[in-house]
């Protein structure tokens, strides 16, 4: 139930690849704290990964939630192939360039500027 309620809150794809650590209500908003599964990404199949922890964590902008802001802090896995000495990581290309906000996020604000008069 708990998946199901996230994945209609979350950007698309996010609660696949991460968990909800904790939620903090503070007077700028709703933080959600999530953490990145260890599920290696599956073009390494075969490759022998060991995880390596977590990059620096990154805080971007997503919808409110009832009316407050919402900021998503993530901590992305990075694991060390031993076949090549390299880390590797999961593309997640789901922060709209230039921004600290979700793709879905920056469109619905840019397609808003576009529709208000003037």
């Amino acid at each position: 139930m708990e998946k199901e309620l996230l994945s209609l809150l979350l950007p698309s794809g996010l609660v696949e690849l991460f968990e909800l650590e904790k939620v903090e209500t503070l007077p700028d908003g709703y933080h959600l704290y999530l953490f990145q599964k260890n599920i290696p990404p599956n073009d390494l199949e075969g490759h022998k990964l060991e995880s390596k922890g977590f990059f620096e964590s990154i805080t971007i902008r997503d919808f409110p939630l009832r009316g407050r802001a919402c900021f998503l802090h993530l901590r992305r896995r990075k694991w060390l192939n031993h076949d090549t000495g390299q880390i590797v990581f999961h593309e997640w290309d789901e922060v709209a360039k230039g921004t600290r906000m979700t793709k879905e996020f920056a469109t619905f604000l840019k397609d808003i500027g576009r529709q208000l008069p003037g």
